[in-house]
């Protein structure tokens, strides 16, 4: 053997020595014993009632850190000052040796409110029922942080050797406000400035008939815009009316605002949704859907579009007329009515030159509008990066026939907020929901998660992280 192989071989055995040494380090995971577990957790979890307000997410912090201690990942309960009396955020990291930036796993540790009258079991008592568990927030999004926390905690029995840290997130208040995100990120951006991506909830895939159709990654988000319609009048005796009613005047808005007709917009997130999903149609629907830009402009084809609710909203920004308010008493004139509207704009709409548009729809200027809720920062982020290309290669690994796409959001979440510090974002959800079981039960009545789905969502995210190293 001449110098230069020698060199050669020396280089090889120098390089080889840490990927085997690291290889053996690599337990197996035993997925039963796993999922039995995390099934216990999320019960135990589903139990502290965190209803929003007032909120009391202090006890969830604690609970999971005491997870995070037991497993040696080192855990902080933050913001408790900040955030006000029993409430506060939950930060940990399973660190890695740091050759590629982080990725962050962010859940809410809050739920919405829930009428235990109208539910089958007590919303907070965890039951095993059925093969599913029973409770506020199994769905959202107490299952999804779980699956989070326990992927993380298999990902360090395992020994999976991480070029990335790894970031757990809960927060406070994101059921209301986002308070818990936007002080988190305000008051901790050192514990962020090496996250290079960011998962959380955001979308949901299609499951039919027991098959999955596709998985969604949420790459983009509509922001709410809430708005407050004040007219102001005379209050006097309702026997004897009068113009200076402000009830007339007020309906009389909202009637043209319920009329109004927003401009359509194609996102890229979006275009990309409809290309992937035309597969799933015959022609001319396909077609359409190819390039739905074009197709909108096509009288058939933009009804069809848009006769689909989810579709509709993807295409626009959107106006609900949700809340109103007058007088308490019938026989009484208010001296001022007012409508609450619910807004959503597309991720690259100027929330400025929407208003003003708004106003001019309304034409009158005893109509005042109020911004109850600004707008967060736009979201609409890359698809072409290394998480996404994990997602989509764990995703293959459990069905092979699907495929993986990009619905918009059209609620909310804590994306945004941490996509101002140039964090890429996604929504995911780990689970394989039928549609139907997500509507019933997200904010509804009867919210459930099957014990099956527990398992799945862990293995899924634990290869998504794995494969993301």
């Amino acid at each position: 053997m001449n110098l230069v192989q020698r060199a050669l071989a020396l280089t090889v055995s120098v390089l080889c020595t840490p990927v085997a040494a690291l290889s053996a380090q690599t337990k197996p995971v035993d997925w039963d014993a796993i999922s039995k577990e995390s099934q216990k957790i999320l019960v135990d979890y589903v139990r502290i009632n965190t209803t929003n307000p007032p909120g009391n997410e202090f006890p969830a912090a604690r609970f999971l850190k005491g997870i995070l201690d037991r497993e040696g990942i080192e855990a902080q309960i933050l913001d408790t000052t900040e955030l006000g009396t029993n409430r506060a955020n939950l930060y940990a990291r399973l660190r890695g040796n740091g050759t590629k930036r982080a990725i962050a796993l962010v859940n809410h540790m809050d739920v919405v409110p829930a009428t235990p009258s109208s539910w089958s079991v007590d919303p907070f008592s965890g039951a095993g029922k059925d093969g599913y568990i029973w409770g506020r927030g199994a769905i959202d999004m107490k299952g999804n942080g779980i699956a989070q926390l326990m992927a993380m905690i298999a990902i360090k029995r395992s020994g999976v050797p991480l070029t990335r840290d790894i970031v757990y997130i809960g927060n406070s208040d994101e059921e209301l406000t986002g308070t818990g995100a936007l002080v988190f990120v305000k008051r901790h951006p050192d514990l962020l400035k090496d996250v290079e991506f960011l998962v959380t909830e955001g979308a949901d895939n299609l499951v039919e008939n027991g098959k999955v159709v596709y998985f969604a990654v949420g790459v983009s988000e509509k922001r709410q815009f809430w708005q407050r319609l004040t007219v102001n009048g005379v209050p006097s005796h309702g026997s004897r009316p009068t113009k200076q009613n402000p009830v007339p005047r007020l309906v009389s808005a909202l009637y043209k605002i319920s009329q109004y007709e927003t401009p359509l917009h194609v996102t890229p997130g979006v275009d990309k949704f409809f290309r992937d999903i035309a597969r799933l149609y015959p022609e001319p629907r396909r077609s359409w859907l190819s390039n739905v830009a074009v197709a909108l402009k096509d009288a058939q084809a933009r009804e069809w579009i848009l006769n689909d609710v989810w579709w509709n909203a993807y295409l626009r920004n959107t106006i609900s007329l949700t809340g109103l308010a007058g007088s308490n008493k019938t026989n009484v004139i208010p001296g001022v009515a007012t409508a609450d509207i619910d807004i959503r704009l597309l991720p690259d709409q100027d929330s400025v030159a929407f208003l003003e548009g708004l106003k001019r729809v309304v034409g009158d200027t005893a109509a005042h509008f109020t911004t109850l809720l600004p707008p967060k920062t736009p979201l609409e982020s890359p698809i072409n990066t290394d998480l996404f290309d994990a997602i989509e290669r764990a995703a293959h690994d459990r069905e092979p026939s699907a495929f993986v796409t990009t619905p918009m959001e059209t609620g909310a979440t804590d994306r945004p907020t941490y996509r101002r510090l140039g964090i890429t974002t996604y929504g995911f959800s780990p689970f394989l929901i039928p549609r139907p079981e997500i509507q019933r039960g997200m904010h509804g009545n009867d919210e459930r998660l099957s014990v099956d789905n527990v398992g799945y969502g862990v293995h899924f995210l634990y290869d998504i992280l794995r494969y993301a190293q």
